[in-house]
C-alpha cells in the first residue's frame, strides 16, 4: 500500500473557475482537504473558454491539439492547460473548442452526453500524458462517469493507471445523463453493459453514465448516509434502486464539509458587523442594518427566518408558498434569496407586493451570491424544507453565522440537524418528519416559542456556532476508504 495516497479528482465544475452549484464547492474544496491530510493531488475539468478567465488565473498552456482517439473510426483534439488550486494543486483543464466553448452557460447542450464522453476520454488521456499513476480517481457525479467504465475497457491495458482504483461520488441521482432520465424512451434505456454508441450516433445522448459508473466503480459514495439509505428504495432511487442495492457493500455515505475559513463571521467583509461565538449578540447590529437596508420593519425584536436556496421544488418552494400567508400572520420577517425561475417568481413576487414591510425577495443568484451570509448574520431562523436534499451546504454554512436551521428531516438534513428538545435543551434545529404545511409551519411555531425564551435561544446559537463541519472531517473518512479500496 502507497504511503502517499495519489487521487486524481475529476469534476464538470471546480469553484472558484466555475460554479453552477454544490458540486463545485465540493470539488473545489475535498482536494484542498486531502492535499492539506498529505496526499498528492490534482483536479481535471473542462475549460469553458466563455466562462474562464485564463489571464485571470494566469493559466499555461501544456498540451496543444493532443489528439484523442474515441474508436477504431473516430478522433478528436484536445488541448491542455494548467493552473493552481493552490501552491501545490495543481488544475488541469481540458479544452475543445466544439464541446466547451461555445456558450457561457456550463451546462445545456443537446449533445451534452457527448461533450462529457469527451471530457472522459480526455481526462484519462491526460493521467497517461503526464504519467500520473493515481491511485484513486474520484469522479464527481455523472459527467465523470464513463471514467471507471473507460478504465476496464480501453484503457485496461494502460501501464500508468494499471493499479489505479475509481470512486463514484453522487452528489445527486435525479442527474444520471446529459438529458432526463425519465424522458428517455423505455427501448433505448441504457443496460450499461453495452458496448457504447460512436460519438457521431443519436443514441449515444441516451447513454446513463451514471448508472454504468456505479456498475463499474471500485467504490461508490454519497454526499451523506441517509440520503445513502433513501436512494436504495423504490421511492427515491430514481430507477437506479436495485443496482445500488446490489453493490451496497461497496456504497458509503459521507456528509460533506465547509470550508470554515471562508465561512467566517468574524472576517466576512460582506457584513455590516463581525462577530464570533464569544460576543454573537453583535448579530443584533447586522439584523437592523439589513432590516435598514432592504426596507423592511426597522426592530431588532422581530425574529427573521431567511432562505438562501435555488427557488426551486426540490428546495420546498411548493411548501414554502403554501405555508407563506399563515407564516406572513405571526411576528416574523422572512427573506428570501436566491435565483428563481418563472415557475414561482410570478407567485413569490405578488405575495411579496403585497407584505413589503414583511417579506423581502431577491430572486437572482447574484444577490445571493452578494448577500448570502448578510442574510445569515441579520437572520435568526434558516429555511430549507427541501423535498429531497442529498447533502445540502447551506444548512452548515447557515448555522456557522448563528442561524438556525428549520428543515425537513431529509437527507443530508437529518444527518447535520438535531432536533432540538426542549426537556433536554439539546439540538442545533428544528426538523419535520413529513413535508406538508402543517409540519412546516409546526417546525416555525416551535422555533419561534424558543426565541422567545432567551437564555435558552443564546444556547442554541452557541451551540450551533461552536459545532465544526469543516472538510477535515469527511476528508479523513474518504482517505480512510481510498486506503480500503487499494488494499482489497
Amino acid at each position: 500500500m502507497p504511503q502517499k495516497l495519489k487521487i486524481a479528482s475529476v469534476s464538470a465544475e471546480l469553484s472558484p473557475f466555475t460554479k453552477t452549484g454544490g458540486l463545485a464547492d465540493v470539488a473545489g474544496s475535498l482536494p484542498k482537504a486531502f492535499f492539506e491530510q498529505g496526499a498528492e493531488v490534482i483536479c481535471i475539468t473542462p475549460f469553458y473558454a466563455q466562462a474562464i478567465d485564463r489571464e485571470k488565473f494566469e493559466l499555461k498552456l501544456i498540451g496543444e491539439n493532443v489528439e484523442l482517439r474515441i474508436n477504431s473510426e473516430e478522433t478528436v483534439n484536445v488541448s491542455y492547460w494548467q493552473g493552481w488550486l493552490e501552491e501545490g494543486l495543481p488544475v488541469y483543464f481540458i479544452e475543445n473548442a466544439k464541446y466547451f466553448s461555445r456558450k457561457k452557460e456550463l451546462y445545456g447542450s443537446q449533445h451534452e452526453n457527448a461533450r462529457f464522453f469527451v471530457f472522459d476520454l480526455a481526462a484519462l488521456k491526460l493521467l497517461s500524458l503526464l504519467k500520473f499513476s493515481a491511485d484513486i480517481i474520484h469522479c464527481h457525479d455523472w459527467q465523470a462517469g464513463l471514467i471507471p467504465y473507460f478504465l476496464k475497457t480501453d484503457f485496461r491495458y494502460s501501464d500508468t493507471l494499471a493499479k489505479t482504483k475509481t470512486v463514484y461520488t453522487i452528489h445527486n441521482l435525479v442527474f444520471q445523463l446529459g438529458h432526463d432520465w425519465w424522458e428517455v424512451p423505455a427501448e433505448k434505456r441504457d443496460s450499461g453493459h453495452t458496448p457504447l454508441p460512436l460519438l457521431a450516433d443519436p443514441d449515444l445522448e441516451f447513454i446513463n453514465f451514471a448508472k454504468r459508473a456505479i456498475l463499474s466503480a471500485d467504490a461508490i459514495t454519497t454526499v451523506s448516509e441517509t440520503y445513502r439509505e433513501e436512494i436504495m428504495t423504490n421511492e427515491s432511487g430514481e430507477d437506479l434502486h436495485r443496482i445500488l442495492t446490489n453493490r451496497q457493500d461497496r456504497f458509503f455515505g459521507i456528509v460533506n464539509g465547509i470550508n470554515e475559513a471562508a465561512w467566517n463571521p468574524d472576517n466576512d467583509p460582506g457584513l455590516y458587523c463581525n462577530y464570533s461565538r464569544k460576543n454573537f449578540s453583535l448579530k443584533e447590529e447586522n439584523k437592523k442594518s439589513f432590516q435598514k437596508k432592504f426596507g423592511l420593519t426597522v426592530d431588532t425584536g422581530l425574529p427573521i427566518a431567511c432562505g438562501t436556496s435555488r427557488m426551486t421544488f426540490q428546495k420546498g418552494f411548493e411548501l414554502i408558498l403554501e405555508t407563506l400567508p399563515h407564516l406572513l400572520e405571526l411576528d416574523l420577517q422572512i427573506v428570501l434569496i436566491g435565483a428563481c425561475g418563472k415557475e414561482y417568481l410570478g407567485r413569490l413576487k405578488k405575495i411579496a407586493n403585497q407584505h413589503p414591510k414583511k417579506i423581502l425577495l431577491l430572486p437572482t443568484h447574484e444577490d445571493c451570491m452578494k448577500y448570502e451570509t448578510f442574510a445569515y448574520a441579520a437572520s435568526d431562523f434558516f429555511l430549507m424544507p427541501s423535498e429531497y436534499e442529498p447533502c445540502g451546504l447551506n444548512q452548515m454554512i447557515a448555522m456557522r453565522y448563528g442561524c438556525v436551521p428549520i428543515v425537513h428531516r431529509v437527507g443530508g438534513l437529518n444527518d447535520t440537524v438535531n432536533d432540538y428538545n426542549p426537556v433536554t435543551g439539546r439540538g442545533t434545529g428544528f426538523a419535520f418528519d413529513r413535508s406538508d404545511s402543517y409540519q412546516f409551519y409546526g417546525a416555525v411555531i416551535r422555533a419561534m416559542e424558543e426565541y422567545g425564551h432567551k437564555e435558552r435561544w443564546k444556547k442554541i446559537v452557541a451551540e450551533i456556532m461552536e459545532k465544526s463541519n469543516a472538510w477535515e472531517i469527511p476528508a479523513k473518512k474518504y482517505l480512510k476508504l481510498f486506503r480500503k479500496i487499494i488494499k482489497s
